[in-house]
């Protein structure tokens, strides 16, 4: 081999590999990268991601003098590889040497795909490799793998409902078979998909509108044409389908105060209502509390509406210094920051302490804050089983070889289910295979543990989780979310949380009437006792009429239905008779998994609890939840 000939080879290998790293980075297709594709002008590739792409390349090729900031291009970036790496051959890892079989198409349509949709670069997505447990691929992400391909193939939208696949090898393996079982005449033309040619609702008698059309929410994720808006006005069809058969009623405004009973606009019937409500996450009833409103009263006529920047530039008023220091002392941590809200916490958190080369290891039911700060961070993400810790174990045991940082993120307790995490046993894991904790205590902030500061205090484990997160919006009453944790972890995510940094914070009066609450909720420990009276009763009452809860041991009691429309006609049952709760359905709860999601709070009486339970009886034998009172 001549050395030009060497030289050619050796820089199509560069080039190959810089590209896969780019679109690993970027979630680019790699025919979108061209030699002179700019990245800021044709890619959209800020500042950011560029330092996380060049951080990339350094690592993967091991280079002598680690490139900066100076390639503008894919081609003028291969170069500066190829001129550090000296003209030698490349003695690393070939990415498709571990990548799909040669001359197996469909299995390299897959990785492809794959990797488009999540942040990994192609020799990470090993064929065999679970989706959940090592890929960290969860149904949502999965189903937009599975549309491209589909897409591609020609399948037609069907298919993804019966996929089952948990590997990347099994998916390919359940296309092709679909592949064969389809005719040439059945196959579907590889084009963007037109608008919904379904009849938009109210253009004709309602007897065109059929009884139930099957879909749900999810039909509507990966719906694809040249019109971005195409699929909102396929959902919009559906939507006013579903509120015209009132299974839909989500955003209904309130023309009261949110306690035990609410007046509520109904919509659907055009008047007000008043309700009873079991749709509140003011657990304690602080939102109403006289202390609470005063403060935010008095606050904001003090310091005004709002502060009108972030707080590193002019966002910093005096309570938010003392709503920190109120709620480490309330956590017993040394240092908290509080952010816009709980999902921005989530999100600036998460992103902020994990890259590409650190672990996250998450459990398959934590809230979507997590899941999006998982995406943000770009991070190897790892699922494991709800609440299993073998499975947990497995995954910690497998991922010890990784030369980056593990962390553990769970809710404290899960919000469609109710039910608490197994603290010990992941702070047991953690401390053996050296990783870190972060708990989202979004529910169970006045909730669980006699002083109402979390999961750590119920589980005697204060002092033994890094970071415990919380959101000010449920049972504090007010808005925002925090972190607490150790001062120089705090101080770190100050200045490294983009939602921390470039948005504006909470208003001083929200700043001031959450001082207020950790002050009641100090004060009157009787509001915890109350609230707690009041779920042992409903669950009571609930558990011995048949239905199924979960293994819920919070505020939050979940009614388990299963089917998707059963569990609809079951909310709108409860509704009409006057009890407002919450249905939840995809992509709330994964597609089988609806339910209602009953709240309970302190301000409940014992009448309303027993006529809630009445109620929930009533609709589930009229819908055929629970059999007939005959």
């Amino acid at each position: 081999m001549t050395n030009a000939t060497g030289n050619r080879q050796h820089q199509a290998g560069v080039h190959r590999q810089v590209v896969e790293i780019v679109a690993s980075c970027t979630l680019y297709d790699e025919s979108y990268l061209l030699p002179d594709s700019h990245f800021e002008a044709d890619l959209g590739i800020d500042s950011v991601i560029l330092e996380s792409v060049l951080a990339s390349v350094n690592e993967h090729f091991a280079l002598p003098a680690p490139l900066t900031a100076g390639p503008a291009t894919i081609g003028e970036l291969v170069d500066a590889v190829t001129q550090a790496l000296g003209g030698a051959a490349v003695g690393l890892t070939d990415l498709h040497a571990v990548a799909p079989e040669d001359g197996d198409d469909l299995l390299e349509k897959v990785v492809a795909a794959a990797q488009r949709h999540t942040q990994y670069q192609r020799h990470q997505l090993v064929p065999d490799a679970d989706f959940e447990s090592e890929l960290g691929i969860d149904s949502v992400v999965l189903t937009a793998i599975i549309a491209d391909v589909t897409r591609a193939l020609g399948l037609g939208d069907g298919v993804m409902d019966s996929v089952t696949a948990t590997s990347l090898r099994g998916l390919v393996t359940e296309l092709r078979s679909a592949q064969e079982r389809k005719t040439p005449a059945d196959r579907v033309p590889s084009v963007d998909l037109a608008p919904s040619s379904m009849p938009e609702a109210g253009t004709g008698p309602a007897k065109d509108i059929p009884e139930w059309d099957g879909r749900s929410m999810k039909d509507f994720v990966e719906e694809r044409s040249r019109d971005l808006f195409a699929k909102a006005r396929s959902f919009g069809t559906y939507l006013r389908r579903r509120e015209a058969e009132q299974l839909y009623w989500y955003g209904m405004p309130l023309h009261s105060r949110c306690g035990n009973r609410a007046v509520i606009f109904d919509e659907l019937v055009g008047r007000e209502r008043e309700f009873l409500m079991f749709a509140s996450n003011n657990y304690l009833g602080l939102a109403n509390h006289p202390k609470v409103i005063e403060a935010v009263c008095d606050a904001t006529r003090t310091y005004g509406a709002t502060h009108t920047g972030s707080r590193f530039i002019g966002g910093t008023n005096i309570l938010h210094k003392e709503l920190e220091r109120r709620l480490a002392a309330f956590k017993q941590r040394p240092a908290c920051i509080v952010y816009p809200g709980g999902y921005a916490a989530n999100l600036g958190a998460i992103s902020a302490l994990v890259k590409s080369y650190d672990t996250l290891v998450v459990d398959r039911l934590n809230h979507m804050s997590i899941v999006d700060g998982a995406r943000l961070s770009g991070g190897i993400r790892k699922i494991y089983q709800h609440n299993d810790m073998a499975d947990l174990e497995r995954i910690l045991k497998r991922a010890d070889d990784r030369s980056g940082g593990r962390l553990v993120v769970a809710d404290g307790v899960f919000s469609m289910h109710g039910d608490i995490c197994d603290l010990p046993e992941i702070v047991r894991l953690a401390k053996e295979y050296d990783a870190r904790i972060m708990i989202d205590d979004a529910h169970a902030t006045g909730v669980l543990g006699e002083r109402g500061s979390g999961t750590t205090e119920h589980f005697g484990l204060k002092g033994e989780v890094d970071l415990e997160l919380g959101t000010m919006s449920k049972a504090l009453a007010g808005m925002g979310g925090f972190v607490v944790g150790d001062e120089a972890v705090i101080e770190y995510l100050r200045f490294y949380s983009n939602s921390y940094v470039f948005a504006a914070n909470i208003p001083a009066g929200v700043a001031a009437g959450l001082i207020a609450s950790i002050d009641v909720i100090e004060s009157e420990p009787e509001r915890i006792t109350e609230l707690w009276s009041n779920i042992r009763l409903l669950r009571s009452q609930l558990a011995d009429a048949g239905f199924d809860l979960d293994n819920t041991q919070s505020a939050i009691l979940p009614i388990v239905i299963g089917d998707e429309r059963k569990a609809m006609e079951m909310g709108r049952a409860v509704r009409a008779r006057g009890l407002y709760c919450q249905t939840v359905v995809f992509p709330g709860v994964p597609l089988g998994d609806a339910r209602l999601r009953v709240s309970v709070t302190s301000e409940h009486t014992r009448d309303d609890l027993e006529n809630a339970a009445g109620i929930f009886v009533e609709a589930a034998r009229e819908v055929g939840v629970l059999p007939s009172a005959a």
